[in-house]
């Protein structure tokens, strides 16, 4: 096996030599139709993937790229991660001029070796291989051929020839080599035709190729990138990792591998079952017991991510965070589990893919699409989530980071897809009442009271706990729009929960907030909520519209205006309403005094892209009604 896979090897070596003879990089071989909007131009790339066992996958990745302006070079860093379950063979390069002519070869010696801890990593086995030509001249091309061995199936290479925006691919090839008693799944996004198969001397071989794509554009609230793009996940049947086999053709086969991963790694030292029996064993409740195992873990561990292993996947058992007080979400949370457990309180390990806005995945195609572990508690009635990484939350309470999304819950029978909780527009609210009180010369000092909940308080509810008080108010500063202002005072009160709460009280001065010229005082009633929503013309969506979850804001403004004004001009109120939200506002002038009250929902959903004039309409009203003003004179 060992003399056929370097005879394969060769043959790929000999193969690319053969393609890359004198390539032609001239910048003017480019076809005009892929230069539009394009920061880079891919010109070629060969994928080859063979799979020699269960342990043993070998990638030989050849590309070109050309880049166009400073907003391409961020592409042509090569970062190659090997660790326990990788390794990078080789990895060559040549840079070339715009003429096509090469200036360099990369030297081995050029090629950084890092490590993969970073801030929030206490350890991991993982290291990089990093190098970038730095070359300033443009348009140029950078050619790389790397070389990558897994020793592992549990995760097979993907294809996505066009990974971001400003991006055009003149031509890709991705050819996967399996054993001919393999079973290989995929899912094609963007590639209508299946992919050509060929047998060869006990193995079989798939084909996909691309040529001339045209660089997409960046479009407001679009759908994750491979629904926009030719992308290809490749799924194994089955696999192994060390020395764990697993099938993955279902949800079910994956979890019962990660159940088997970690099994009788809850066993907890004799000291904190005791703990556990004081804290829980007067309680009758079931979500008091948790609440009290939950505050415990809260205050005695903390999150340290610890990379090491099979993967990464592997959790350490609940002896080690018992005795070290720290774990990655893994540790912690079967940790938690372990404590529910001494509790008599069945609980599930849980995956899932964090990150706010994150909530879709490919539901129909089993393969390992998490980064994240959080802890399911099933009661007779609901069910309480638990984020085991976080220090400050509420159990019950997931906020943005995985709510309203597809997780695998994991127990002794394998997985199963379910739904974390959707937080709608009743849960996401916030409602604000801001007094200003402006001077002759349009000074404004201003008092705003506001009250958030659900996912519309996440992140202050970060702020307040991530950052100094200082740091907090360089945060204020940033996110208020106004021209010249300075905040006084500022202070919060939070108000925990399965719905939790944050009150913000704010003293800021303003300067020249209102314009008076003459006799006259212009004024916009909407001092801090104005709409920065402006979608450009539709040019050729190609993206549905993802909305991923609705809101609800009310915005109360009092201004006091000096004596002797009245108005002179005025605005109508505006109201308008469709699929995509609805949103009015008023003002109101009574003696001195300015009442002004604006309301904006949002709501969630996907929509076809041909609704993008609509959703622009929508917000385009908004954005000009917001800046809509007052002219008042002075008597």
């Amino acid at each position: 096996m060992k003399k056929l896979a370097y005879t394969f090897l060769l043959l790929l070596q000999t193969l690319f030599v053969m393609a890359g003879d004198d390539p032609d990089y001239n910048v003017t071989g480019i076809p005009a139709e892929l230069l539009k909007n394009a920061d880079v131009v891919k010109r070629l790339e060969s994928v080859k993937v063979k799979m020699e066992g269960l342990r043993e996958v070998i990638v030989v990745h050849r590309y070109a790229l050309t880049v166009m302006n400073e907003k391409g070079m961020r592409y042509t860093d090569v970062y190659e991660d090997y660790g326990q379950l990788r390794d990078v063979r080789s990895i060559k390069g040549a840079l070339f001029d715009a003429s096509g002519k090469q200036l360099r070869k990369l030297k081995s010696s050029e090629i950084k070796d890092l490590s993969g801890t970073d801030n929030s990593s206490l350890m991991t086995d993982t290291r990089y291989k990093h190098h970038n030509f730095y070359h300033r001249v443009y348009p140029y091309t950078v050619e790389y051929e790397i070389e990558t061995k897994e020793r592992q199936t549990f995760f097979l290479p993907s294809w996505m020839p066009q990974p971001a925006v400003g991006f055009a691919v003149q031509q890709s090839t991705f050819e996967v080599l399996v054993p001919e008693n393999y079973q290989l799944r995929w899912h094609a996004f963007g590639y209508n035709d299946k992919p050509a198969e060929k047998a060869g001397k006990g193995e079989k071989v798939y084909t996909w190729e691309v040529k001339g794509l045209p660089a997409l554009q960046s479009e407001y609230f679009s759908k994750e990138w491979h629904n926009r793009t030719t992308a290809v996940y490749l799924g194994p049947g089955e696999f192994q990792v060390d020395a764990y086999k697993g099938q993955m053709a279902t949800w079910q086969d994956l979890g019962a591998f990660v159940y088997s991963l970690n099994k009788g790694r809850d066993v907890l030292p004799d000291n904190i079952k005791k703990v556990v029996h004081e804290l829980t064993d007067q309680l009758k409740e079931p979500k008091e017991k948790i609440a009290a195992l939950y505050s415990y873990l809260q205050k005695n561990t903390r999150y340290i991510s610890i990379q090491l292993g099979i993967g990464g996947w592997q959790t350490f058992d609940a002896a080690y965070v018992a005795a070290k007080g720290y774990g990655d979400c893994k540790a912690l949370s079967n940790y938690m589990c372990a404590l529910l457990k001494e509790a008599g309180i069945r609980s599930h390990y849980t995956l899932v893919r964090a990150g706010e806005g994150e909530t879709e995945m490919i539901e129909d195609f089993p393969i390992s699409q998490f980064n994240h572990i959080i802890v399911s508690v099933p009661l007779e009635k609901d069910t309480v989530w638990l984020e085991c990484t976080s220090q400050t939350l509420s159990p019950g309470y997931l906020s943005g980071f995985t709510s309203g999304r597809p997780v695998l819950l994991i127990d002794e029978n394998g997985g199963k897809l379910v739904r974390t909780p959707k937080y709608g527009m009743e849960q996401n609210l916030r409602s604000s009442k801001l007094r200003a009180v402006l001077a002759e010369n349009g000074d404004a000092v201003l008092e705003v009271k506001s009250h958030t909940t659900g996912q519309m308080q996440d992140d202050q509810h970060q702020m307040i706990h991530s950052l100094s008080r200082e740091k907090q108010l360089e945060e204020l500063r940033d996110n208020i729009s106004l021209p010249s202002y300075d905040v006084k005072t500022f202070e919060y009160r939070e108000f925990p929960g399965t719905l939790p709460a944050i009150d913000e009280n704010l003293s800021i001065n303003v300067s020249a907030y209102a314009s008076v010229t003459g006799k006259r005082m212009f004024l916009v009633p909407n001092i801090l909520s104005r709409s920065s929503v402006r979608i450009p013309e539709d040019t050729g969506r190609t993206s549905e519209i993802f909305m991923p979850f609705s809101t609800r804001t009310v915005d109360s403004v009092e201004i006091v205006v000096p004596d002797g004004y009245s108005p002179e001009s005025t605005f109508q109120p505006v109201s308008v309403s469709n699929k995509f939200g609805r949103y009015t506002c008023s003002a109101i002038i009574k003696g001195n005094v300015v009442t002004y009250i604006r309301k904006k929902e949002v709501f969630d959903g996907n929509f076809p892209a041909s609704d993008i004039k609509e959703l622009r309409d929508f917000y385009e009203q908004i954005y000009k009604a917001d800046r809509s003003r007052l002219v008042l004179v002075k008597k």
